[in-house]
């Protein structure tokens, strides 16, 4: 069955996320007009430049206006704000839905402000670069990427499937799954690594006996790649942590435990452990290549226009 557009769709926040929907909407007709709304006038000034959007708005609820589809591509520690403010000026049957990381947390801050005739399914499109803001964007971001649905219990059925289908259209494989689960999921492929990136491009700068100049003159692979995930939008991933803190903390534990171990190994020479180690995580990494969430290109495929990792649109 062909897609059957949305009459008008309303982006809330235009930077990578935002922008790349208005790419791919477009690309796709699956909207016969975009709204959107950004905080900044410079962002709401360039998104109109870009042609992201047929009218910008200085506030989302009038952007909201007759949109059958409104999508919140703000930080989740802004979500419950912004769906206060659209709440009074949500069209009847329009299905809300956002891109956050963490799902449980914006299910508790959203869900008292939506009114009974609109469809609330939240959503996490699995795909991102390190980059921000409304020239960040391209069309092709969510191709072969998963997009997750965690809708509430209720939920009218036809809305999560008409929203399955706009995101099939993007390009994106969607599951559906309980948001507690979601968020634990996204702490071991998604947070957790950010927040070892954050934590090694930070110490290195730290040290004390090698300089910064040399730690950026001699970044070797695997440095460098920390680095372009540390490069990713403070404010969401601060959010992103703050929001889904006790699985985040869980995972932290057994982290912890897991490098003690190896840190024992190679103390005490174990070369059996860290060989057996090193070989089951290289077996891991080929089943993500294999399944089509990355390629084995030098430099992980990244040379060229950036390879959406797993998340970090985060």
């Amino acid at each position: 069955m062909a897609f059957e557009p949305f009459e008008k769709v309303a982006l809330i926040g235009l930077g990578l996320i935002g922008s790349s929907l208005s790419h791919v909407i477009r690309r796709e007709r699956l909207a016969k007009s975009i709204s959107g709304h950004a905080r900044s006038a410079a962002t709401r000034d360039r998104a109109m430049e870009l042609g992201l959007a047929d009218t910008m708005h200085e506030h989302a609820a009038d952007a909201v206006r007759d949109a059958d589809l409104v999508v919140l591509c703000v930080p989740v520690g802004a979500c419950g704000a912004v769906a206060a403010a659209i709440a009074s000026t949500l069209k009847p049957g329009a299905i809300v839905t956002d891109v956050g990381s963490v799902k449980a947390a914006v299910i508790r801050e959203v869900s008292p402000h939506m009114p009974d005739n609109v469809h609330f399914v939240p959503g996490h499109p699995i795909a991102g670069t390190e980059y921000s803001g409304p020239d960040s964007g391209f069309a092709s971001l969510f191709e072969n990427r998963w997009c997750i649905l965690t809708p509430l219990s209720g939920t009218d059925d036809d809305a999560t499937a008409r929203l399955t289908a706009f995101w099939q259209a993007c390009g994106s494989k969607v599951d559906v799954m309980e948001a507690e689960h979601h968020d634990r999921v996204l702490s071991i492929t998604s947070h957790l690594p950010q927040l070892i990136a954050f934590n090694i491009v930070t110490t290195a700068a730290d040290l004390e006996e090698v300089t910064q100049h040399e730690v950026i003159k001699y970044s070797a692979g695997g440095f460098r790649d920390f680095t372009r995930l540390a490069a990713s939008d403070p404010t969401m991933w601060r959010d992103v942590y703050l929001n889904n803190k006790q699985a985040v903390l869980e995972l932290l534990g057994r982290f912890s435990e897991d490098m003690s171990a190896l840190q024992r190994a190679i103390r005490w020479g174990d070369g059996e452990m860290l060989f057996d180690t090193f070989t089951r995580a290289r077996g891991i990494r080929q089943r993500i290549i294999e399944a089509g969430q990355d390629t084995d290109e030098p430099d992980f495929g990244r040379s060229g226009q950036p390879v959406a990792p797993a998340d970090g649109k985060d």
